[in-house]
């Protein structure tokens, strides 16, 4: 338990100290669009028509900076669109962790930042709720598509494309098809005909279906595009993919896209650059579409240009080499160099952060007891003057109980027995007369009885004698 105390404190020191590394928050209905991610969308201006209540915005962050916007449906569990720019192509490296967003589930939760899905599997509530999770995709043939393509971006910018937020179920080959297109539209014909790259606003979106992975996840019935350069001679361009179709890729205006959206949508503000569609801009830029729609290397038809440009990248290319690898080997030593240095200092923080932590918990333990010990003796002391107090009144009131339980017992001998016992002696002496005389009656009462007994006993064998006599005694006759 303490050293789960300390760690708690650590990590709320680390945390207080280097910037969160993963950020996302659902964006609050009293906040004006996207909020600080508004910076995704020309003119500051999120598209319109979007208003149902199982809409929700995420402000996607990391090492806290907004990367890009996404329009989620928690009914449909996929994101309706995200909104970014173009950042340069990626590099090939680790993909990153996926990630989702608490508060999709739990608009009660505090977390305010994207999580990685593996480290709240057992601790989020309601998780799976409102969004999609991994589990989802698992053994159904479909993967986690991505509508913010991670291949146009890069760093941190790409490491923050992987979250369950910003992934549609699609089936891998379409998946690898729709970003290939995507990613060689955007480098092969939008970027060369911006003038200012930086305000190439894009929104990558999906039209739900009724198909449902595994009864929960919508399956997209198609992917769409919309791209707007809000600059001077700017123009903007729709794309559309039929997920039926892995091969389909057709090119539209905004205004037309935005008809196979819900009704009312209103994607760009002003509409951005739909009256210039009949510039050399745009034709350039659908031109160079078809191209990529027919399998074409888009690029210039001169070869004698293209064979000197060969030539000369060759050249610059064989000279700028051993700078090149120089450079890398600077760049590469000093970044190993920060990073010891920021290993270092972390190790600094944690060994001086637990000491004084250490420091702060002893001090907090002592204080505690010492307290504790305090509270005790000044509780202690009422309660024993109570308990005398208590005790002498306990006496007192014993005494009170013998005193009573003693007059009480005076009080109930009866006053005839008393009387009777005084003049008992009276009545002993005048009563010795009346005894001697009983005594004397009696005593000649005896006599007269045995006397009377004796005579009666004599008188009775008397008679005896004589009836005896006279029965078997034969009288004698007279003439005898």
């Amino acid at each position: 338990m303490e050293r789960a105390v300390k760690m708690s404190v650590l990590c709320l020191l680390c945390v207080s100290l280097f910037p969160s590394f993963s950020l996302g928050r659902v964006v609050g209905k009293d906040e004006a669009g996207f909020a600080e991610c508004n910076a995704f969308f020309p003119g500051r201006v999120p598209p319109e028509g979007f208003t149902e209540p199982f809409h929700v915005k995420i402000c996607q962050q990391y090492n806290g900076e907004p990367r890009f916007a996404t329009l989620y449906s928690t009914k449909d569990k996929i994101p309706l669109y995200s909104a970014f720019k173009y950042r340069g192509a990626a590099r090939s490296g680790p993909q990153g962790s996926w990630l989702l967003e608490p508060q999709v589930d739990d608009p009660e939760n505090d977390q305010h930042e994207m999580v990685i899905e593996t480290d709240v599997v057992d601790s989020l509530a309601n998780l799976g709720a409102n969004q999609a999770l991994t589990s989802d995709y698992v053994g159904s043939g479909y993967e986690r598509g991505l509508l913010n393509p991670s291949s146009l971006n890069k760093e941190d910018f790409q490491m923050a494309t992987y979250t369950l937020t910003n992934a549609v179920p699609l089936r891998p080959s379409l998946s690898k098809t729709w970003h290939s297109d995507i990613g060689r539209v955007v480098e092969q014909a939008l970027i060369p005909h911006c003038s200012k790259k930086d305000q190439l606003y894009l929104i990558a979106g999906a039209i739900p279906s009724s198909v449902r992975v595994k009864g929960k996840v919508s399956v997209p019935e198609t992917l769409w595009l919309a791209a707007c350069c809000d600059a001077p001679e700017g123009w903007s361009l729709g794309l559309v993919k039929k997920v039926s179709d892995e091969s389909s890729l057709a090119d539209l205006t905004v205004g037309e896209l935005e008809k196979q959206l819900l009704a009312g949508i209103d994607l760009f503000k002003g509409n951005c650059g739909e009256d210039n569609e009949s510039n050399e801009k745009m034709k350039a830029i659908l031109q160079a579409v078809s191209q990529i729609r027919s399998g074409e290397q888009v690029g210039t038809n001169d070869k004698e240009e293209a064979e000197d440009s060969g030539l000369v990248r060759k050249v610059v290319g064989i000279i700028a080499t051993p700078f090149i690898k120089l450079l890398e080997l600077l760049i590469y030593l000093l970044v190993e160099l920060v990073k010891f240095m920021f290993y270092f200092l972390w190790l600094v923080i944690k060994r001086v952060g637990s000491t004084l932590l250490d420091g702060v918990y002893s001090l907090w333990n002592g204080t505690v007891s010492y307290l504790k010990a305090i509270s005790m003796v000044l509780i202690s002391i009422p309660y024993d003057v109570g308990r005398v107090i208590t005790n002498i009144f306990l006496g007192f009131l014993g005494i009170i109980r013998d005193v009573a339980a003693i007059t009480y017992r005076i009080l109930r001998i009866p006053m005839g027995f008393v009387l009777h016992l005084a003049s008992f002696p009276y009545y002993s002496i005048c009563a010795i007369p009346s005894v001697v005389t009983d005594m004397a009656s009696g005593i000649g009462g005896t006599f007269s009885l045995a006397i009377d007994a004796t005579a009666s006993i004599l008188h009775g064998f008397y008679y005896v004698a004589t009836h005896i006599a006279k029965r078997f005694i034969p009288k004698g006759s007279s003439g005898d």
